[in-house]
């Protein structure tokens, strides 16, 4: 069989095409990087035909929020998107990503969430998307991140931005997205962006409305508690009545109680807003260490500088004595702190048995205390440390059943690939919301809606997300008698199971659970049409 000949035909399969009409049976014709007729199809000499029955050809999923802007290039990271069915990811998140600029801050910043980039080295939004362009099997859109253009025009100044450094930033985030960034992103527990005050993110908003953008944020304060306080802001800046009237917002990763979340979206919405939001299927999280555990000041030095302060004696004992029993009264960690942070990654060899324990754990390894060993840990891995974070109130099943059935959830992994010992979310965040809700939170013709055709819609990419005449031919095949993760937090490198076969612009880019090395993917570009529509694809 030819694997990328100028027709296929996928026959005898149940289409959920993404429009939340119930399922039929009825084949599936591709050409070019087009769907083709939705119906009988007769195959033709030189045609391959791939057999779906018993399985369902969805539209390709659309992460909402993943870490995979460098990561992407890599075979093992698209082996993991594609066996959970994703066909495209949305990166440029929290803040922080590569353009504008070189590239080299967030490189440094991100590296144990991004990583870098493997040939981006400047030349803005518009040569990164370029870089995706044929050189991957997954398509990759992006958000202009706040963060990163702050830091171009601001440095880590914490002041307010004076009028020619919110002009400049204005420009910049204007410029990204005429180059065909899909919205705009914040990280306001990160650095820089947690400098800028609401009246900034609200000015740089003004371009994303006018564009018809998206603006997402990783909200301020934490989530879990701090929910309501975080929201009011992103109220603040998307609802009617402002200079920036209209821009439609978008949450990332929320985490919080579903009834509290209902009740807050509720109220967000009878305010005007007009917002959605993306969730992962699992209740620890992954960030820095160095974010969970030092002060906040240290995310504004660089590197050379924190390294040299945090193997000053002086600065440890002071860090010991008056800063430990701070992160012992947070609320998401308290006293028990060094169980609940498990090491994800470092980069330092003789550090490389580290990833998979607690700090407790690395404690007692090095026979020393547990912030002795923490900072010897960063002060080795010089701040690229990440870790999963375990949580106090551990949320069962059936309350994230309610809240990824909201009328406004997408679905969004936060895969972060970086680590020997990973977050499992990024290998089984899609495979889990198929194979553990489905019949919980939604229905498989709900599930496109929340995986894939929700997303494109609200991020811009028209044409995408349905599985009807004209749209690009991104299709994941599922079998839903077996679809499932088998990531765990002990072993979460493992693919998922039940979904062999995958589509990206026309292109058979997983046969039979195996890549085949075809790069049919692409940058992204944000359409002017918010709504798929069957004539028209990305430019």
């Amino acid at each position: 069989m030819t694997l990328h000949p100028d027709r296929t035909v996928l026959r005898g399969g149940t289409v959920i095409d993404g429009t939340g009409a119930v399922g039929r049976v009825v084949d599936v014709e591709i050409v070019g990087d087009r769907i083709g007729r939705v119906g009988d199809v007769n195959a033709q000499d030189g045609d391959a035909v791939v057999d779906c029955t018993g399985r369902l050809v969805m539209p390709g999923f659309i992460d909402a929020h993943a870490h995979a802007d460098g990561a992407v290039f890599d075979a093992d990271v698209q082996l993991a998107l594609l066996r959970q069915g994703i066909t495209a990811v949305i990166g440029g998140q929290d803040g922080v990503s590569y353009a504008p600029g070189d590239g080299a801050w967030a490189s440094r910043y991100f590296a144990a969430i991004n990583g870098a980039h493997p040939t981006y080295t400047g030349g803005g939004v518009a040569e990164l998307l370029r870089s995706y362009d044929g050189t991957t099997s997954l398509n990759v859109g992006y958000l202009v991140p706040a963060g990163t253009v702050r830091h171009e025009v601001m440095g880590m100044t914490a002041g307010r931005a004076d009028a020619a450094q919110l002009a400049r930033m204005q420009q910049l985030v204007a410029e990204g997205l005429d180059a065909g960034a899909l919205g705009l992103s914040t990280g306001l527990d990160y650095v820089p962006g947690i400098f800028a005050d609401t009246e900034e993110l609200a000015q740089l908003c003004v371009p994303v409305a006018a564009a018809g953008a998206i603006y997402v944020t990783h909200m301020r304060g934490g989530y879990e508690k701090n929910t309501a306080a975080g929201l009011r802001e992103v109220v603040e800046i998307c609802a009617p009545g402002a200079a920036h009237e209209g821009v439609r917002g978008h949450i990332s990763h929320l985490h919080v109680d579903a009834a509290d979340a209902e009740r807050l979206l509720a109220e967000a919405a009878a305010s005007g807003a007009d917002l959605t939001f993306d969730m992962y299927p699992y209740t620890r999280g992954c960030t820095l260490v160095s974010m969970a555990v030092l002060p906040p000041e240290y995310s504004a030095l660089d590197v050379d500088t924190a390294i040299t302060r945090l193997s000053d004696p002086a600065e440890r004992a002071r860090l010991r004595a008056d800063w430990f029993p701070a992160v012992a009264d947070k609320p998401s960690l308290g006293p028990q702190w060094p169980s609940m942070i498990r090491v994800g990654h470092t980069p330092a060899a003789e550090w490389a048995w580290a990833p998979g324990l607690t700090l407790a754990e690395v404690a007692v390894r090095r026979g020393t205390s547990v912030e002795d060993a923490t900072l010897d840990l960063l002060v080795a891995g010089r701040l690229e440390v990440n870790a999963v974070m375990a949580v106090r109130d551990e949320r069962p099943v059936e309350n994230l059943a309610r809240l990824f059935a909201h009328p406004g959830h997408t679905g969004g992994s936060d895969g972060i690939f970086v680590g020997a010992v990973p977050h499992p979310r990024a290998w089984g965040a899609f495979a889990r919301l198929l194979g553990t809700y489905v019949g919980r939170s939604f229905s498989w013709e709900e599930a496109a809606v929340h995986l894939s055709s929700r997303t494109a819609e609200r991020f811009g990419l028209a044409g995408r997300g349905t599985v009807r005449t004209g749209a690009a031919a991104d299709l994941a095949i599922v079998d839903p008698a077996t679809v499932t993760d088998v990531a765990t937090y002990d072993l979460p490198r493992r693919p998922a199971r039940g979904v062999d076969d995958v589509f990206v612009g026309g292109g058979h880019v997983l046969r039979g659970g195996s890549l085949t090395g075809i790069r049919s993917g692409r940058g992204l570009r944000r359409s002017p049409s918010l709504t798929p529509s069957p004539s028209k694809g990305n430019p």
